[in-house]
């Protein structure tokens, strides 16, 4: 299949787009390189520079004709998006509606979204399925959940059929080793303990240890990159065989604390990972784990990278070129 993939230049999208092509699509990546790097670029894609905020730009490369797309264009910094909600507003809503309205202008008939479990907010039980209620906890997630609205009107008034892919916390690096750009000001746990394990910072900050959990501290459900990357590719071919919409939930069923991948950075790079402990932030749950059995049912899917050690481990083969 032609296949268009916006923010195929980013972290996740860079990995998304080096298994399709493994697969045996044909990949175009279209990506403003804001966030993107070109080190991840696979070097069998096409590449286009654009951004979603154009419809120039957008109709520039839908012109080549797709079936489908796939969409990581999108800001990601939970935080952030409390603070600066104009910006993920922008982004993540008007750019999205760009890709939406492109995908109908040009009959692209398939729309694979990367959403996410902020969708669910604060879990009123665990693990986290796709029928817990939703209201998302930040203003990221609300963008995500609107999105998904978006995304039922359009497939029931103009029959573009989607997948939704709620994510729970991505993380690792490429197995194979194929990817090697680092994310920019990265907010998430696991790049954070490798930055601190490098020397780019001095130390971190956890977020409270007065959880009930093990430890006191919060346990998060982390998925490696490259299951999300054939989740990807297996939701692909749902749309196609099936004509159906998709919405699932992908995570490893299998939680870790932020000690617990502190201590296991320690381990795997042989550097002291030096934290501080802090207040914990407003509206940050005890424990999110989550329950992917529709995953595995509808697109046969099942984690296979997951473990803690492998995420820390190909993680760490990309930080450590950066040891200072």
């Amino acid at each position: 299949m032609k296949i268009l993939v916006a923010g195929g230049a980013g972290y996740i999208g860079s990995h998304v787009v080096f298994e399709l092509i493994d697969q045996g699509h044909d990949v175009t990546i279209f990506d403003d390189m804001s966030l993107g790097s070109e080190k991840n670029i696979d070097p069998r894609a096409n590449f286009v520079k654009g951004s979603t905020m154009a419809e120039s730009d957008l109709d520039s490369v839908c012109q080549d004709r797709f079936d489908c797309m796939l969409h990581f264009a999108a800001w990601k910094a939970a935080g952030e998006s409390m603070t600066n909600p104009g910006k993920y507003a922008k982004n993540n809503l008007n750019g999205t509606i760009n890709l939406i309205n492109a995908c109908d202008k040009y009959d692209i008939e398939y729309f694979v979204f990367s959403s996410s479990a902020a969708v669910y907010g604060m879990p009123e039980y665990l693990p986290l399925d796709e029928m817990h209620p939703l209201n998302p906890g930040n203003y990221y997630g609300a963008t995500k959940l609107m999105v998904e609205k978006n995304l039922e009107w359009f497939s029931e008034l103009k029959g573009m059929k989607y997948a939704s892919l709620r994510y729970f916390n991505a993380a690792g690096y490429d197995v194979q080793g194929r990817i090697t750009g680092l994310e920019k000001n990265p907010q998430n746990l696991i790049p954070i303990t490798m930055e601190v394990a490098c020397g780019i910072k001095d130390d971190m900050k956890v977020f409270g240890n007065d959880y009930s959990t093990e430890d006191g501290t919060g346990v998060r459900d982390y998925i490696h990159v490259n299951d999300l990357a054939v989740a990807h590719v297996n939701a692909l071919d749902y749309l196609v065989n099936n004509n159906k919409d998709l919405l699932v939930n992908l995570g490893a069923g299998k939680g870790h604390s932020v000690l617990s991948v502190i201590e296991k950075t320690e381990e795997v790079t042989g550097k002291a990972v030096q934290f501080e402990v802090v207040d914990r932030r407003n509206g940050d749950p005890d424990t999110i784990i989550s329950i992917s059995e529709l995953a595995n049912d509808l697109i046969n899917w099942t984690p296979i990278h997951s473990d803690l050690d492998t995420l820390i481990r190909s993680t760490w083969q990309v930080y450590k070129e950066y040891v200072r």
